[in-house]
């Protein structure tokens, strides 16, 4: 982990070290692309207004994170245990995808309001489909020789099946599920941010938007470097608690034969 942080510093500084030399030789307008430091500038300079709606939408995204993951989960276990709930719930989980977000957004303003319940439903829309596809694939893939071992030892009455999901199926599901967090971390910054565009009065898509308007572009880059953070931050810090509480999982990639 420590190599992959020291691997992303270098790309980082690399990155910045190439927009400041675009800035060098394109000369834009500051109001279209600021430098480097004046980006800098803008963070140190308004870095409390930054941190108060920093602090909005990260609660926006831990909140569309833990709501997520539980229906996603719930999804999944539904789907896999009911024959009846596996036909109605796949085509509506299908179905959720192909609606754009952006025309999603606008509803949940208008059913809950301007407040942080319609980001938190935002991002949990976003989450819930990820973790409930990866899960679903972990569940659908249990080793066929270890569930035909549970029926022989068991039978197959109700309690046997609970007990051959609870200590088998979700067990051997786990390593999926931790690979669909790992996505749901990545992308719960983008419900946020989208609900907060459509309708807010905080949070770091609601100061770029005033930001934008007030042709404050190098604050927008601010918000967006604190975004792209939390961003970080979360997806490493579900790869480490996955890698914690799921140690028998392998994430050593086979060496191909000769």
């Amino acid at each position: 982990m420590i190599g992959g942080l020291f691997r992303l510093l270098l790309v980082s500084l690399g990155l910045v070290v190439l927009w400041q030399v675009v800035v060098w030789v394109a000369a834009p307008p500051p109001f279209i692309l600021p430098g480097p430091l004046a980006t800098a500038s803008a963070f140190i300079n308004r870095f409390d207004l930054l941190m108060q709606n920093a602090a909005v939408t990260l609660a926006e995204i831990l909140l569309g994170l833990v709501f997520g993951t539980l229906l996603g989960a719930a999804g999944a276990l539904a789907v896999i245990a009911f024959g009846p709930a596996r036909r109605w719930l796949l085509p509506l989980l299908i179905a959720s995808q192909a609606v754009p977000v952006f025309a999603i957004a606008p509803l949940l303003v208008l059913w809950l309001g301007y407040g942080m319940a319609s980001k938190v439903a935002m991002a949990t829309l976003i989450i819930f489909f990820p973790v409930t596809a990866s899960f679903l694939d972990g569940l659908r893939r249990t080793e066929g020789s270890w569930l035909d071992l549970a029926q022989t030892m068991a039978g197959t009455s109700t309690s046997a099946r609970l007990a051959t999901m609870r200590h088998i199926r979700i067990p051997a599901a786990l390593p999926a599920l931790a690979s669909g967090l790992r996505v749901a971390a990545a992308v719960a910054p983008i419900g946020a941010v989208v609900g907060e565009w459509v309708g807010s009065g905080a949070g770091l898509g609601y100061l770029m938007l005033q930001a934008n308007a007030r042709m404050q572009v190098d604050l927008m880059f601010a918000a967006l470097f604190i975004l792209a953070l939390i961003a970080l931050a979360l997806f490493y810090a579900v790869d480490a608690a996955s890698r914690a509480l799921i140690p028998w999982q392998d994430d050593s990639l086979p060496v191909p034969k000769e």
